[in-house]
């Protein structure tokens, strides 16, 4: 495997963070209990509904009795939807960290409160009074909590993405960009405001971002305005030489952020290594270091500070580009304090429509999109009538309970799987996926998971195996150091999804292992274990 399934950041700089979720995780027990967690064995069913590794595929018995599990906790679960049937059994009730498999809870929440075609509609409203071409007043841009923003929609309607999103590019190499225009949507709304007969704003434009507040316990944390993910895109390409200075190209350019580079290109087969530093609130971004000659182009990202703020600038851009003048500074604040009460009686000028809701779904899960799953839980509050993200676990609650998930199996914290508090046992994520089952959307929800040797976060995986193309499966990680014995500490590896058994059968599954470690500090160690999960999945698609 030459990809790793989704782990938080692996980088030394950043272990201690990392070693902190990972501590809390294993120190509370995720095993089975304080005593020392038991190997895996062939077993009758127990009260739990364990069947151990009795008719398991010996392929997976073997991957799990390796030696470099010796300390580790497997949890296994199997079942044929269609009558309820348990195939494979392994601590299903016990709690595991779920890493990004959460999302399958996190997701399913939006998507079956919202509904997979809803649209979200961002409006632009004149607020004053309009002579002819001029507008004497302000253009608010009322933010809804759109994902991209039209950022990464294609023109057949359906959202862009690449195996390896951009959100992970300062984790991982190989990180690459979808083709289109990170300010689509805010272009398409100057247009529109042109299209109205406008062409003068005397006074400002502003961004209404009191849709919800920003919650900093959600990390990432999402903004009600989210333009290119709140990040800027730097892509560094070797110069004509060694000695010669690296090209650097970037995304959005909108003022008042500044880039410059110092990376200089080094002779084929010398270290890549850039580092990006950002001061004044994010908006002056400098690349130091180096790319070697035979380097493809190397992917970083920095944070946008304002999201608000940048998209006010953003906004007066386009306006320009497309014909309109304001009057106000771009360089100015988002003044909200002029901000009406509501918009009753205020003209729409412009407003923005995004893809239904099921293709940010389909980004989130594909390529594990850690702000889009902390968005959907905001989502949720909105739609309880709260500007107060934690308002959204309740309607999430109560989802859970009409499905018929046993949500008293899940803890958590976030929307990503990335909290320390977060948990979940194999049985209520197979439940998650047994719903989906039972609903029109059933394909549409399967569909949108990671494809075994396809796509998303699994396409590296089983390439040429008999199951390819016949595992769909959400996957998870979280990976920290550990100084002790100088090598990575793995909270967790699992993934969990559908089989295609043939013959129109999806039987549920989860695969997972709490407590795993690796036999050094190279992170590419950690491959070795996301790849033993990814086979589990593809032996349980294989076996009768």
């Amino acid at each position: 495997m030459s990809r790793p399934i989704h782990c938080a950041p692996l980088r030394r700089g950043t272990a201690a963070a990392c070693a902190a979720l990972l501590f809390v995780a294993l120190a509370s027990g995720t095993g089975t209990a304080a005593d020392p967690t038991p190997s895996p064995s062939a077993t009758t069913p127990s009260a739990t509904g364990d069947t151990g590794l009795a008719g398991l595929d010996p392929r997976i018995t073997e991957i799990m009795r390796k030696p470099d599990y010796r300390n580790a906790q497997w949890g296994l679960l199997q079942t044929d939807p269609d009558n309820g049937r348990v195939v494979h059994s392994l601590f299903p009730e016990q709690f595991f960290i779920p890493g990004s498999t959460a999302k399958l809870i996190s997701v399913s929440g939006p998507w079956h409160t919202l509904g997979a075609d809803h649209r979200f509609v961002t409006p632009l409203y004149a607020v004053g009074a309009r002579d002819g071409a001029t507008l004497t007043g302000d253009l608010d841009l009322v933010a809804q909590g759109d994902l991209t923003m039209g950022g990464r929609t294609r023109p057949d309607g359906t959202v862009a993405y690449t195996d390896l999103d951009h959100t992970y590019a300062n984790d991982f190499p190989g990180a690459t960009l979808t083709p289109e225009n990170p300010l689509a949507g805010i272009d398409l709304l100057a247009r529109q405001v042109r299209d109205s007969g406008i062409t003068r704003v005397d006074g400002d434009v502003i961004v209404d971002s009191r849709l919800f507040l920003p919650d900093p316990e959600l990390v990432p944390t999402p903004t009600p305005l989210i333009i290119n993910d709140n990040l800027i895109d730097l892509l560094t390409t070797p110069g004509d030489r060694p000695g010669a200075n690296a090209r650097l190209d970037w995304r959005p350019k909108v003022a008042p952020y500044q880039v410059t580079s110092a990376v200089k290109t080094v002779a084929a087969g010398k270290p890549t290594a850039v580092t990006v530093t950002a001061t004044d609130g994010g908006t002056r971004i400098r690349l130091t270091g180096t790319i070697a000659a035979d380097s493809a182009p190397l992917l970083r990202t920095s944070p946008i500070g304002d999201p608000a703020g940048f998209g006010r600038v953003a906004l007066i851009e386009a306006l320009e580009r497309a014909g309109v003048h304001v009057t106000a500074d771009p360089s100015g604040p988002n003044p909200v304090g002029r901000l009406p009460r509501d918009y009753a009686g205020r003209p729409r000028v412009a407003a923005y429509t995004s893809p239904p809701y099921a293709q940010y779904a389909k980004l989130i899960l594909k390529v594990s999109h850690n702000l889009g799953a902390n968005l959907g839980i905001c989502l949720l509050a909105v739609t309880a009538k709260s500007d107060q993200c934690p308002a959204g676990f309740p309607v999430l609650a109560d989802f859970l309970d009409e499905a018929g998930v046993d949500r008293e199996q899940a803890q958590l914290m976030d929307g990503r799987g990335g909290n320390p508090a977060d948990r979940a046992t194999p049985q209520v994520l197979v439940q998650m996926l047994a719903y989906w089952q039972r609903t029109p959307d059933a394909r549409l929800f399967r569909e949108a998971l990671p494809i075994l040797g396809v796509d998303g976060l699994l396409a590296e995986n089983c390439r040429s195996c008999p199951a390819r193309g016949k595992v769909f499966a959400k996957t998870g990680a979280a990976v920290g150091g550990d100084a002790l014995n100088d090598r990575l500490a793995v909270g967790a590896i699992t993934i969990a999804g559908y089989l295609d058994k043939g013959g129109s059968r999806f039987d549920t599954f989860y695969a997972g292992v709490n407590g795993a470690s690796t036999p050094g500090a190279d992170p590419t160690e950690v491959l070795a274990i996301t790849n033993d999960l990814a086979m589990i999945a593809a032996y349980l698609q294989e076996s009768s």
